[in-house]
């Protein structure tokens, strides 16, 4: 019998090369599957040609870099060794090492929300290194069992395809895989060109979901062949306040909440002008008892001029112009003047006998919503549980201006003692408002929401000041309207998924996911934050998340104008 070592090379090099292509595709298979993880990352797309895209891309892009592996790195060495039991045992530690940073690159984008590069190296090893220090067994435990489970399927595939290539080779399962495979990788990017071309959201945004993903583009090929408009993409593209949609009448009050019983419970809003520290809302938290939403993610990313408008209207920055024209009122208030509610506005930190200064943060907007304010030096005359509890059913906000945590704190103590004599406790909300520096309005600042009646739990979620009104709206008032009508916020509790917050500032915008935030100015100039390590990153521009973030701002400009 004539060993496989003894044959001609030409036979040899033939049969190691048919069982890579087994081996490659076996690995395929097993890439794909791994890379569900970055599918699952993330939210599914809306529209079927969105869903459509992903699972195309999704499966025909794994199988590409997978068999490129092969062409690049296992083929040549095949060519220069042929020789079986070196070529299976370095094809078996080459795919191993490639699923393990897979793995790898999969933990990165979950937790930073971008893939492994040399420009974010930095924030990437201090990732690894926290990990290492809090979790250290765990972390050396896990990597070695992965290490063991993903070399033995190695092993196990590789002598699998060479016990069995005979047999393989007869078979035709594969060409059912390998062929819709293929058609799938050039339909993917044929549809990544039509929806580059096009701006479509929904395919567009999931650019940066795979690693090493580089979609075909619209604007080379069309270009040349003068189907396309260069110049006109590109601003379209790197110009994100170039808003088109005129901003509809905002709504006004129907009377579709209902009117049967008396409010006879009241909102308490404590707003400090100094960002909030975790350890300062711990301590808040320690002393109540039900009903604590804690906001660990919570997203403040407004300027102090047009913070108050994102808390009260639950409407990006660019909208104010226009609903200040239309002197619209909030939802909010609207139901609550129909209904007889109380609403007073208290500022500490500003004596009565002052002189406002024009202040665009505060007197402008809260001056036409709240027109009668109480201004006080401190809080003395407030930190009595009679007083506390004498105020009438409706809206009262606390704003502290100025260095004022000790009195910040001494009042919501006080405040908390006094909900505890109560039979019908109020919502609390309690939070910091508008950024000094632009530094800030990247990061994210804790809140704390106060409701009654339910149960103690942190909210890891993104959410924002854009979320008060209709959360207050639906649990407070009870009234089922349709939020996407009037705000672009969510009630608190009805979160599930993951989502983009964005902002417009006065020379571009700012956007949250769940990883990062990112600033992009009119001229297409990008800045990321890492919300996980809070810090900045390096990291090519996102122009998906930018994407995301121009929808979320314009959802309210496609709505209609009447309060569904």
């Amino acid at each position: 019998m004539v060993s496989f070592e003894s044959k001609p090379y030409s036979k040899r090099l033939l049969q190691l090369v048919s069982w890579s292509h087994w081996f490659t595709f076996f690995n395929i298979i097993a890439a794909i599957l791994l890379s569900s993880i970055y599918i699952l990352s993330e939210s599914m797309p809306e529209t079927l040609l969105g869903k459509t895209y992903l699972v195309t891309t999704w499966l025909s892009h794994m199988a590409f870099l997978t068999f490129m592996s092969f062409v690049l790195i296992l083929f040549p060495i095949t060519l220069l060794f042929p020789r079986t039991r070196f070529i299976r045992v370095v094809a078996s530690i080459i795919f191993t090492a490639e699923l393990l940073l897979l793995l790898l690159d999969a933990y990165i984008y979950t937790r930073l929300g971008y893939h492994l590069n040399i420009s974010s190296s930095a924030p990437i090893l201090e990732l690894i290194s926290n990990e290492i220090q809090q979790n250290s067994r765990a972390f050396w435990f896990v990597s070695l069992v992965l290490t063991m489970v993903i070399l033995s399927f190695e092993l196990i595939t590789s002598n699998y395809a060479w016990k069995h290539l005979q047999e393989l080779q007869k078979t035709i399962f594969a060409r059912f895989i390998v062929i819709p495979l293929v058609a799938f990788f050039f339909l993917s990017h044929i549809v990544h060109i039509w929806a580059d071309a096009n701006l479509e959201y929904d395919v567009l945004r999931q650019d940066t979901v795979l690693p090493l993903s580089y979609p075909s583009t619209a604007k080379t090929l069309l270009t040349k062949y003068g189907m396309f408009d260069e110049v006109d993409y590109i601003a379209r593209r790197t110009s994100p306040l170039a808003f088109t949609d005129s901003v509809p009448q905002y709504p006004i009050y129907q009377g579709q909440c209902p009117s049967d019983n008396a409010l006879k419970q009241s909102v308490f809003m404590v707003i400090s002008d100094q960002t909030l520290q975790v350890k300062q809302l711990d301590k808040i938290k320690h002393r109540i008892k039900q009903g604590k939403l804690s906001l660990d993610n919570h997203v403040d990313n407004a300027l102090p001029k047009e913070a108050w408008f994102n808390l009260f209207y639950s409407l990006p920055s660019i909208y104010k112009k226009a609903l200040t024209e239309q002197q619209a009122q909030p939802l909010l208030l609207q139901i609550m003047a129909r209904k007889d509610l109380a609403k007073s506005f208290t500022v500490v930190g500003e004596s009565s006998n002052e002189q406002p200064a024009k202040d665009m943060s505060l007197f402008t907007l809260t001056d036409k919503l709240f027109p009668e304010k109480t201004k006080l030096d401190d809080i003395s005359s407030l930190i009595f549980a009679d007083k506390l509890n004498s105020y009438a059913p409706g809206l009262h906000v606390f704003y502290f201006k100025g260095n004022n945590s000790y009195q910040f704190e001494l009042f919501l103590d006080a405040l908390i003692s006094a909900q505890n004599k109560k039979q019908k406790k109020d919502i609390l909300w309690i939070s910091s408002i508008g950024n000094h520096t632009f530094d800030t309005s990247l990061s994210i600042k804790p809140a704390l929401l106060v409701l009654p009646e339910s149960k103690n739990r942190s909210i890891g979620k993104l959410t924002s000041h854009m979320d008060v009104q209709p959360t207050l709206i639906k649990r407070w008032l009870s009234c089922d309207i349709e939020a996407k009508s009037y705000s672009n916020g969510t009630d608190i509790k009805k979160l599930s998924n993951d989502r983009i917050i964005a902002n417009t500032m006065d020379n571009g915008i700012v956007v949250f996911n769940k990883d990062k935030s990112m600033f992009v100015d009119q001229n297409g100039n990008f800045q990321s934050y890492s919300i996980q390590l809070t810090a900045p990153i390096t990291a090519k521009p996102d122009f998906p998340l930018m994407i995301d973030g121009v929808h979320f701002i314009k959802q309210f400009s496609k709505q209609g104008n009447n309060v569904q």
